[in-house]
């Protein structure tokens, strides 16, 4: 009989070296379009189309910076009269009484239906639709604030992203599980008390990205208000300076380059005010689920934390 402890042992498996894969193809589209990219940048940097002297001398003129405050207080305004409005609109949507649901609808319906140029265009011939409103007693003449066309710039465009907001305020309200709502309910918490500590919290998680959204997109659509016609704005004021110039491109850039500048402040304000209402959704994941979870993403969430697996007895 053969001596069994005088066998060699087997040799322990080496462990798995993994190697990521090789992706030439990704390389080579990336040279391609960084090349590209300098391409257009020097072609764009030598035509004199572009008229980059008169650029530089109106990028900081006081006109146009003047005119970006405008632009600011417009937006501002409007996204007030919005979300307020938009969220008393998802409050009438979601009421049991079909009269305010009603409501509700037909608004949302007029708004979201019709382009916002043509709402514009409609405010800033109210003028000579109403001039006064007769009370029976008394009338009020209104030829002296519909000819503020500041004014009725900010309530067309408020009134139309309202419309919007309603559905973002209530799609984050409808996002809460009910049982929360009853389970604060059953607390002893006032109905003002449920929607601060219970579901405002949770739903502002859904309602703030799409809002930021809608605030950068309103920024842009301020553009439009020319159809009031109000040009005090960025882009009303860019075009009359460009109309003496005969210069529209270089104009155009200038108004651009603020467009960008601002829009690029708000998204940084935008990603910090994410964070914020981030806090308490951080998934705890155990390392066998973070590795399914890398490998089906390809990266790691930022708003998850690793536990280790418990050891098995």
């Amino acid at each position: 009989m053969s001596d069994l402890s005088a066998a060699p042992q087997a040799a322990a498996p080496k462990p798995i070296q993994a190697k990521p894969l090789k992706h030439p193809g990704r390389w080579v589209s990336a040279t391609i379009l960084l090349a590209l990219f300098v391409l257009f940048i020097y072609s764009s940097a030598v035509n004199e189309a572009f008229g980059w002297p008169t650029y530089r001398a109106y990028l900081f003129d006081t006109r146009i910076a003047t005119a970006a405050l405008h632009t600011l207080a417009l937006t501002v305004l409007a996204m007030l009269i919005g979300v307020i409005l938009g969220a008393i609109l998802a409050v009438l949507r979601m009421s049991p009484n079909p009269v305010l649901r009603g409501v509700s609808w037909v608004y949302l319906w007029i708004f979201r239906g019709t382009p916002i140029y043509v709402q514009l265009v409609f405010w800033g011939l109210l003028g000579h639709i109403y001039r006064s409103i007769n009370l029976g007693f008394t009338e009020i003449s209104l030829e002296e604030t519909l000819k503020n066309a500041f004014l009725l710039a900010v309530v067309g465009l408020g009134l139309n992203e309202s419309a919007y907001m309603a559905e973002i305020v209530r799609a984050g309200i409808q996002a809460v599980p009910e049982g929360q709502i009853e389970a604060s309910k059953a607390l002893g918490m006032s109905w003002w008390q449920t929607m601060r500590r219970t579901v405002l919290p949770q739903a502002m998680r859904i309602i703030i990205p799409p809002t930021g959204n809608e605030l950068i997109s309103m920024l842009k659509t301020t553009s439009l208000v020319v159809a009031v016609p109000y040009s005090l704005e960025l882009f009303g004021r860019s075009m009359d300076i460009s109309y003496s110039l005969f210069e529209p491109i270089p104009l155009l850039m200038v108004a651009a380059t603020w467009y960008l500048v601002i829009t690029s402040i708000l998204m940084v304000g935008q990603f910090y005010l994410e964070k914020y209402y981030e806090r308490g959704a951080t998934r705890n994941l155990t390392s066998r689920q973070l590795a399914s979870l890398a490998d089906a993403e390809g990266k790691l969430p930022g708003n998850v934390s690793v536990h280790p697996v418990p050891p098995q007895e």
